[in-house]
């Protein structure tokens, strides 16, 4: 990845920019943005590309992909992750890791710094500055949009217009105090942003070595993915056939063993995030019951995972190729699972196996199964899609979404944004020859479903967590 010949221009002008402390946002001005060339104005972006919260592989540690043993975990991990993957939030200890807060909003404002300014930009070619500025209006939409699913209900479990979501920053102005938006206004504006870069991007598709920047393509399939959590099956699966008309190819597993969200994959639309970064995957192994989701004849199983033991598994998906760790914030299965998902959504309860609506959601799915099962077995699994009804249909189509897109940082928003089910998980140490069961229990109704606010940003600005109803 090309990011580091960029990054001491980057370094010099961020630390101009911002430093620290100053109101929730815990940033202050030490100088003015001095950029004014194209190559600067790219140089504190690409700051902000290289320095992008890995908090949807975190966010993994709340989900129910990964087991925790004492044994298995060293005492650095467990200090770090422990508290965050048993959803311990009122006492956490002073060592367990932080989501990234700081970081979304720091991203924010420097994307409100390209907008505001892209009139002043110099030495670029007209296509040059609007790719920036669309790129902009990505980062600000994007974070804004993990912000509301890491510190908001869900869209889909609470009414948005009277239901706080999270404040939107949309001004290059570091004193301003910021109070928290409605939901629905957090959504609008992310979907206007959104919608915003579609007018500027210039790019298809990026060389290799900068597909950590967003392009046209990202912008479809992060609406597609906006809807979907909203609920919104009409726009979800508009949003989800533009991004399989554009970028809709596959690896085929039964040829391939390039895994289907390396950055290099032919599926790769945007390589942002690290997602599952080395110290996450160290901290234990995946969960039993996920493992199990892969029925037989499932090429994932084998190339997802290493088998350590008949019943222990290791993360591979990881592993091996691609050290540097960056993996698909977006690749185009994710858009054949939205639209499979978003079309039987469409179609009424009480519909038939022959409902359009719900034939379409099979061939979306059937699109990706047969690039990820033997033949033999996908065949059987064909015929028992066609005669599935809505509700069986649906969970079958939520299996494949498990299994698909283990450990990419979606498995804990999508508990969240559906049915949010209770949750158990067991934590064994021993003590002796003593072994302790810990036990931790999630219900569909907890509060941990959704993170606190930083206590350092409500210390500093109290009215945080006020908002105009």
């Amino acid at each position: 990845m090309k990011r580091k010949y960029l990054m001491g221009i980057a370094m010099l002008l961020a630390a101009l920019t911002l430093t620290s402390c100053n109101d929730f946002l815990d940033i202050t001005p030490t100088g003015k943005v001095i950029a004014k060339t194209g190559k600067e104005y790219r140089a504190l972006l690409t700051y902000e590309y290289k320095n992008f919260p890995e908090d949807r592989g975190l966010s993994t540690l709340r989900s129910d992909e990964m087991t925790l043993s004492k044994d298995a975990t060293s005492s650095e991990d467990y200090d770090s992750y422990f508290d965050i993957w048993a959803w311990n939030d009122l006492k956490q200890q002073s060592t367990t890791v932080s989501f990234g807060w700081r970081r979304y909003y720091h991203a924010i404002y420097i994307a409100n710094y390209i907008i505001e300014h892209q009139t002043n930009i110099t030495e670029a070619t007209s296509d040059e500055i609007n790719q920036l500025v669309g790129e902009a209006y990505m980062m600000r939409a994007y974070c804004h949009f993990l912000l509301a699913n890491l510190y908001a209900e869900p869209y889909t479990h609470c009414n948005p217009a009277t239901t706080r979501g999270i404040p939107l920053s949309m001004v290059a102005d570091v004193n301003a105090v910021l109070s928290c938006n409605s939901l629905e206004q957090v959504y609008q504006q992310v979907i206007d942003d959104i919608n915003n870069a579609k007018k500027y991007l210039t790019v298809d598709t990026w060389d290799e070595g900068f597909t950590y920047r967003f392009n046209k393509i990202s912008a479809d399939a992060l609406l597609a993915r906006v809807y979907l959590y909203k609920g919104d099956w009409q726009n979800a699966l508009a949003e989800a056939k533009t991004v399989i008309e554009k970028h809709g190819t596959l690896e085929d597993l039964n040829t391939s063993k390039v895994l289907p969200n390396y950055y290099k994959s032919v599926e790769s639309i945007v390589a942002l995030e690290q997602v599952m970064t080395t110290g996450y995957i160290k901290i234990g192994e995946p969960n039993k019951a996920l493992i199990d989701t892969y029925r037989t004849g499932d090429k994932r199983k084998s190339l997802y995972y290493k088998a350590i033991t008949a019943s222990a598994y290791s993360l591979n998906k990881f592993g091996d190729k691609g050290n540097d760790g960056y993996r698909c914030s977006f690749r185009s299965a994710e858009a054949y699972l939205i639209a499979a998902e978003a079309a039987a959504n469409l179609a009424a309860d009480n519909a038939d196996a022959t409902d359009n609506n719900l034939n379409d959601a099979r061939t979306y799915l059937k699109d990706l199964m047969v690039k990820r099962y033997a033949s033999a077995k996908y065949n059987t699994y064909a015929k028992e899609l066609d005669n599935m009804q809505k509700a069986d249909l649906l969970k079958a189509i939520y299996n494949e979404r498990t299994a698909e897109l283990a450990f990419e940082g979606h498995r804990w928003f999508d508990l969240r944004r559906t049915t949010r089910p209770a949750l158990s998980k067991s934590y064994k140490e021993k003590k002796g020859e003593e072994e302790i069961v810990h036990n931790f229990e999630l219900n569909e109704k907890d509060s941990r479903y959704t993170l606190r606010f930083p206590t350092e940003a409500v210390e500093a600005n109290p009215n945080i967590e006020k908002w105009n109803k």
